[in-house]
Parts: C-alpha cells; sequence; structure tokens
C-alpha cells in the first residue's frame, strides 16, 4: 500500500542497510535516513507511514525528534530502537508519545509486528479503555504496583529489587504477574497501557 511507508532512522549505515533489506523484501515501502534532522528537512505534516528510529544518535537524540514532530503536529506513530541499557529513555520516548521501543538485538519478526501494528494504529488511532485499564491496575498488589512504578522509571529488575529491598528473582516473579495482570505482552505494552490511564 502506498501510505505503508516506512520512515527509516538511523545514524548506523549497516543497521540502516540491513533493516531497509528486510522491510522492502517483506512489502513496505522504506525511505532512508541517516540523521532525525535529515528527517525533518523532508518532513510535512502530509506524510504518511511511521517511524522507525535509534533513539541514540548524534546531533538529535530520538527524544529530541519526538519534541520536534510534537511541534510541528506531526502525527506519524514512532517505534524507536533503543540498546538493552536504554530502556529508561526508550520509557521516556514513551511519555513524549511513541508507540513502541524495541531492545536490540530483536527478531525481525517482532520489528514487522510492531510496524504493523503503528501502521494500523496510524490509520485508527482508536482509544485504549482507560477505565478498564484502570480497573486492571487496581488488581495489582501493593508490590506488584511497586514494580510497575519501577518499570514505569525505566529501573531494571536489579535496580528495582534494590529499591524495595528483594531479590532479582522475586521481582521478576512480579513482573511476570503484572504482565498477565495488565494483559500486556510487552515491557512496551506495559508502559502504553500505563501511560493510557493516566
Amino acid at each position: 500500500m502506498p501510505d505503508d511507508i516506512v520512515h527509516l532512522i538511523d545514524d548506523d549505515e549497516d543497521v540502516r542497510r540491513g533493516l531497509s533489506f528486510l522491510l522492502s523484501t517483506t512489502g513496505f515501502a522504506v525511505k532512508v535516513y541517516e540523521s532525525a534532522i535529515q528527517f525533518l528537512k523532508s518532513c510535512t505534516p502530509a506524510l504518511t507511514g511511521c517511524i522507525v528510529s535509534d533513539v541514540r544518535m548524534p546531533e538529535m537524540d530520538g527524544l529530541q525528534l519526538l519534541r520536534q514532530l510534537k511541534e510541528k503536529s506531526i502525527g506519524l506513530p514512532v517505534i524507536v530502537m533503543t540498546g538493552h541499557a536504554d530502556v529508561a529513555l526508550a520509557v521516556e520516548a514513551m511519555k513524549f508519545g511513541a508507540v513502541d521501543f524495541l531492545e536490540k538485538p530483536f527478531p525481525d519478526k517482532m520489528l514487522l509486528a510492531a510496524i504493523r501494528s503503528a501502521l494500523a494504529r496510524g490509520k485508527d488511532p482508536g482509544t485504549e479503555d482507560k477505565s478498564q485499564v484502570r480497573e486492571r491496575i487496581t488488581s495489582l498488589t501493593v508490590r506488584e504496583r511497586d514494580v510497575l512504578n519501577g518499570l514505569l522509571a525505566g529501573r531494571a529488575n536489579k535496580a528495582i529489587a534494590h529499591e524495595l529491598g528483594l531479590s532479582p528473582r522475586t521481582i521478576e516473579i512480579y513482573r511476570a504477574n503484572v504482565m498477565t495482570k495488565m494483559g500486556a505482552s510487552s515491557l512496551s505494552e506495559l508502559v502504553r497501557m500505563a501511560l493510557s490511564a493516566k
């Protein structure tokens, strides 16, 4: 479909080449940019599709890009790619409007699913039932809520464990319970749900 353009922004040429090949062979139209600044120069409110951007880039990072998009009223759904140590940045990006984040390295099928979901959301933003999400949050125990708050702050399991005086294994169990009770299949979905309920 002509609207299904994936705007890929990454300063790493190998990543751009590899992801561009993957996406084009899967049937997506791909436009590649080596920086957020280069993307913004060609960006208009009439642009369609979705954006897949690295969160850490020189000159302008993913968070600054999200701020610029908001200022320019560009409503394209944005997926941010992040290194394992940058989960806090990714959570911050979702607070600024990113629809999803993927921790590198990620399986191809995870990226493709995230893009399909972002493109569908771009055509029909829909609204998550806030009352349903709030209900799920109230079903969490005090400890589960503590773990959820730690995740929303972008903390790793070890940091949450240290903060709560528990073992990392116990935090993993609480985290799994939170995911199940919230009906979230990934950390990014959990963050998106919790942010939508505020």
